[in-house]
C-alpha cells in the first residue's frame, strides 16, 4: 500500500465527520482501492500462457462473465465461447438495498454487451443437455456445441413453484413479496420494488394496528443466506423509524441463526433484543400458501422418545413431520433453489449425498471430480460454502489459474479456502460484513467480525456496485 494510500485510509479512520468519509468514499478512487482490499483474492497473476484450446462458459451472470474476462488477459490466443440467453446483466446484491429504498431498480441493471468482445464467440440460448463423456452440450435451439474445457457458471435457479399454492403471479400481491424475483428476458429486477412496496404496506398497516409478519429462509442451499435476515431486519428498522411496531416471525429451516459462532451469538444477544419483536421459529420449512385466506403452512419435524431397545440400551427415536399453519398479514418468502435442470440431471452433478444435483467439483481446486477438463465458477458448484458475489470473486483467479495448469499438462496448485461473505445489514447504516471460510471466521481486516459498523454499510451501498461493473466483471480484481 503506499503512502498516499495510508494516509486516505488514516483520513478515514479519524478526523473525518461521517458525512465527509461517505463523500470522500463515493468520489476517491484511492479510498475504493484501499476498501477493496477488504477480500482482495490469493490468485496468482502470471504472464499470458501459450496453451491452446477450444474453452465453452456457460452462463452470462458475474461467475461466467468474471471468467471470461480472466481467461482472456491469461491467455495470449484464447478460444472462448460463451453460451448465455441474456443481454441483460442485474447487479444482484443491490436487490435488497432497492427493497430498502436505497436505490431506484435501474440502479442495477446493466448489459452484457458491455462486457462480452467481439473475439469471444456468443451463443444466446440456454444449455439444454451435458454430454461430459463426449466433451459436448446441446442447446435449447438444438445447436450441438463441442469443447476442450467446459466451465460451468450457470448460477442456480428458483423453485416458487415447489411451495404448494403459490405461483409467480401472487407475488406482490396479497402481503406476498420476495427480493429475488426478476426477469432476465424483460430485462427488470421485480424482486426489489416488489420488497420496497411491501415495506411501505407494512408501515402503513402499522399505522393502524400491529401487522403479523412472516420472513421465511427455505430448506435448500440459497443465494445469499444472509438475505432473508437482511429483509426481516431492514423491514423493522423502517417502522421504527416512525415509531412504528408489527410482530414479526422469522422461519427458517435451520436450528441457528448463522454459521459463524461469533456473528450467531451477537444476531441473538445483540441484534433482535434490539427490536424486541422477533419470534424465531426454528426448523420450519415453508411447504403451502394460500394466498386468500393469508395462511402459510410449515414443516417441522418432531422428534419423540419410542420403545426401549435391550440391545442398544437405548430409546428409540421417532421422527415425525408435522405441518403447522401460520396466519400472517404480509410475508416475504424465499424460494427453494437449486441447479438448473440440465446440470441437476446430468453426469455434471453430484449423483447422492447433501450436494446431489449441484455441480461436482473439488471443494479446493474447483476443477470437476470425474471430468478434469470441467470447472465450474459460483453458485452452482456443489461445496461446503460460497453461494455469494464474494465468492465468485475468488473463485475467478483459482479456477482460472487451475484450468490453464491442467491445459498445460501442470499440477493444479491454487486452492480456493472456502471464503464468503455476507454482508448481513442489521438495521438501516449498520452492518456486521461475516466474511469466514472453511475454517471459520475469516477477516480481512483485522476488527471483530461480530460487530456491526457503519463504514460497511457505507462501503456495500456506494462502492461495491460501481466495483463490481467496473473491476470485478472485467477480471480487474
Amino acid at each position: 500500500m503506499s503512502k498516499l494510500e495510508l494516509n486516505a485510509l488514516n483520513e478515514i479512520k479519524s478526523g473525518m465527520t461521517r458525512r465527509e468519509a461517505l463523500r470522500f468514499m463515493g468520489l476517491s478512487p484511492i479510498a475504493a482501492g484501499v476498501l477493496a482490499s477488504a477480500g482482495s483474492s490469493n490468485g496468482t497473476n502470471a504472464m499470458a500462457s501459450d496453451a491452446k484450446g477450444k474453452i465453452v462458459i456457460v452462463g452470462g451472470g458475474a461467475g461466467g462473465i468474471m471468467a471470461m474476462a480472466r481467461l482472456r488477459k491469461a491467455l495470449s490466443n484464447p478460444d472462448i465461447t460463451i453460451i448465455a440467453p441474456n443481454e441483460v446483466h442485474i447487479y444482484q446484491p443491490g436487490q435488497v438495498f432497492v427493497a430498502a429504498g436505497e436505490y431506484a431498480p435501474e440502479d442495477i441493471i446493466g448489459s452484457n454487451l458491455d462486457f462480452i468482445p467481439d473475439d469471444v464467440k456468443w451463443i444466446k440460448d440456454e444449455v439444454a443437455t451435458f454430454d461430459p463423456d463426449n466433451n459436448t452440450l446441446t442447446t435449447r435451439k438444438g445447436e450441438k456445441v463441442s469443447y476442450d474445457y467446459l466451465i460451468v457458471a450457470t448460477g442456480l435457479v428458483y423453485h416458487y413453484e415447489k411451495i404448494e399454492g403459490l405461483t409467480i403471479d401472487m407475488i406482490g400481491k396479497n402481503g406476498i413479496s420476495s427480493v429475488y424475483l426478476n426477469n432476465l428476458e424483460k430485462g427488470t429486477a421485480e424482486g426489489g420494488s416488489i420488497t420496497w412496496k411491501w415495506f411501505n404496506d407494512v408501515k402503513e398497516a402499522a399505522k393502524k394496528g400491529k401487522p403479523r409478519v412472516i420472513c421465511t429462509q427455505p430448506a435448500t442451499p440459497i443465494k445469499c443466506g444472509g438475505a432473508p435476515q437482511k429483509i426481516l431486519y431492514l423491514s423493522d428498522d423502517f417502522l421504527k423509524q416512525d415509531g412504528l411496531t408489527a410482530d414479526f416471525t422469522f422461519a427458517l429451516n435451520g436450528d441457528k441463526l448463522f454459521g459463524v459462532p461469533a456473528v450467531n451469538k451477537a444476531l441473538n444477544e445483540v441484534v433482535q433484543p434490539r427490536y424486541g419483536n422477533i419470534t424465531n421459529k426454528f426448523k420450519h420449512n415453508l411447504v403451502a400458501i394460500d394466498g386468500e385466506k393469508k395462511i402459510a403452512t410449515f414443516e417441522t419435524k418432531v422428534e419423540t422418545k419410542g420403545a426401549y431397545d435391550e440391545d442398544l440400551e437405548e430409546y428409540e427415536t421417532i421422527t415425525t413431520v408435522e405441518r403447522v399453519p401460520m396466519e400472517y398479514d404480509f410475508i416475504h418468502i424465499v424460494p427453494p433453489m437449486s441447479a438448473p435442470d440440465a446440470v441437476f440431471n446430468s453426469a455434471l452433478a453430484w449423483q447422492k449425498g447433501s450436494a446431489k444435483g449441484w455441480l461436482e467439483v473439488d471443494q479446493d481446486t474447483l476443477q470437476h471430480n470425474r471430468y478434469p477438463n470441467v470447472f465450474g465458477i459460483g453458485d452452482v458448484c456443489g461445496i461446503p460454502l460460497g453461494k455469494t458475489g464474494g465468492s465468485a470473486r475468488h473463485h475467478g483467479p483459482i479456477m482460472v489459474a487451475n484450468l490453464i495448469s491442467q491445459m498445460e499438462k501442470k499440477a493444479l496448485t491454487e486452492k480456493f479456502d472456502g471464503y464468503t461473505v455476507c454482508p448481513l445489514k442489521t438495521q438501516y447504516g449498520k452492518i456486521i460484513l461475516a466474511e469466514f471460510n472453511y475454517l471459520g471466521a475469516a477477516p480481512s481486516f483485522p476488527l471483530a467480525v461480530e460487530e456491526e459498523r457503519w463504514i460497511w454499510w457505507a462501503f456495500d451501498l456506494y462502492m461495491l456496485k460501481p466495483m463490481y461493473w467496473h473491476l470485478m466483471m472485467r477480471g480487474l480484481m
